[in-house]
């Protein structure tokens, strides 16, 4: 499987907000657990062009990871802007 608890301990600890591999409510590790999906299911729609499910999977990931960011971005905006230099999302 391409997302096993050792990689989702990895990224939680290095993008969590506490930087502890407890923390995965905070909205920077799930901003990056979202980050890795999308990144992977990117990579499986360049080679799968007709896999529709995993497209439609694919914008909800999109959507909730911009819904965590919107959240970010209005409550703490300095740890927005470290989220998305770190994770390289946006301009």
């Amino acid at each position: 499987m391409y997302l096993n608890n050792e990689i989702k301990k990895e990224i939680f600890e290095k993008y969590g907000h506490q930087k502890r591999a407890e923390d995965t409510g905070s909205p920077e590790a799930q901003v990056a657990l979202y980050t890795y999906r999308i990144n992977h299911l990117t990579a499986h729609l360049q080679e799968n062009k007709n896999d529709v499910s995993s497209r439609t999977g694919l914008l909800r990931l999109v959507g909730k990871r911009k819904k965590l960011l919107n959240y970010l971005m209005k409550t703490e905006i300095e740890r927005y802007r470290a989220v998305i230099k770190e994770l390289g999302i946006r301009k």
